[in-house]
Formats: C-alpha cells, sequence, structure tokens
C-alpha cells in the first residue's frame, strides 16, 4: 500500500493539502483512502443519539451503519497504531493512502510549517520529503521547499512522488 503522511502542527494546512492531493489523485482516477488523527485529545465528534452511538454506549465495540452504499465503521479498543488501521485499509486495494498525523510513524511525510521555529521542532522527523511553508524558511533544507501558495507546483510534484513510488 503506497501511504504518506502530512504532517504539521494545527491550523498549518494539513486538511486543506490533504483534500487537495486526494481531489488530484482522484482526477487520475486512482482509488483513495485517507486516516486523520484526532491528536487533541478526546474521541472525535460523532452525533449523540444515532442509532450507532447508541449501540456503542450499550457496549458494543464494533458499530457499522450503512446507506445508499455508504459504509460508517467504528471500532473501540484501547488503542489503535496506524499500522492497525492501515491494516484495515488492505483489502480495500487503494491506490494511495494519505494519514494526517501520526508524526512518528515511518511513512513518507510532508512537513507543514508556519515559520522558522516550527521547523525547527519538526525537523527530527523520520522519511521527509518535502517541506511546504507559510514563510521563506532562511536556511537550506535537505528537502524541496514549497511556499504554501505554490500549490500548482507542489501538487503535481507529489503526484510524480507518489507514481514514482517513493
Amino acid at each position: 500500500m503506497n501511504v504518506w503522511q502530512v504532517v504539521g502542527y494545527k491550523h498549518t494546512g494539513k486538511t486543506t493539502l490533504v483534500e487537495k492531493w486526494v481531489a488530484a489523485a482522484v482526477r487520475e482516477g486512482w482509488r483513495v483512502g485517507t486516516v486523520k488523527h484526532h491528536g487533541h485529545g478526546g474521541e472525535p465528534a460523532r452525533p449523540e443519539g444515532v442509532d450507532s452511538v447508541r449501540h456503542e454506549r450499550a457496549g458494543a465495540v464494533a458499530t457499522a451503519v450503512e446507506g445508499d452504499g455508504l459504509l460508517q465503521l467504528h471500532l473501540r479498543r484501547p488503542l489503535w497504531r496506524l499500522d492497525d488501521v492501515l491494516a484495515l485499509y488492505a483489502p480495500l486495494r487503494l491506490d494511495l493512502v494519505l494519514v494526517e498525523g501520526y508524526k512518528q510513524a515511518p511513512h513518507p511525510k510532508v512537513v507543514l510549517v508556519r515559520s522558522e521555529e516550527d521547523w525547527a521542532s519538526l525537523q527530527h522527523l523520520a522519511n521527509i520529503r518535502a517541506v511546504i511553508a507559510w514563510e521563506p524558511l532562511s536556511r537550506p533544507l535537505p528537502h524541496p521547499v514549497f511556499s504554501l501558495a505554490d500549490e500548482a507546483e507542489y501538487i503535481p510534484w507529489l503526484m510524480n512522488e507518489v507514481r514514482r513510488g517513493t
């Protein structure tokens, strides 16, 4: 499975980048999956009172809702590692999985930074392939660096990197 990560601090544009990258891949006919790590504490938001949440609150460790071809699956266990989630995706035969977050995972990464300070605290991450910065970074980096405004440059670059299987 071709897995890439988009990492950075809160409000740096990770979700926007994933959305644009998914759209570019889908335009090329790829099957794409995404995983978002809700790293801000607590459970992701789910509407109270819907049947699947009621089933879970009653003690079910797995709930699913299907309608019009959409399956929503909720699985509860003490900890979900990224590898656990990717194992669930394996039978789907996806061309690309984009992971938002899970900074410490080993997959190729695109790092979004607002400033030199952001970069200083994230540059130690493994397998960085590119940096997308809100402002110019003063020191040279061993990775391609793109301006956040240069979407027409970095989206094609990312697609080419995925095609190459790097």
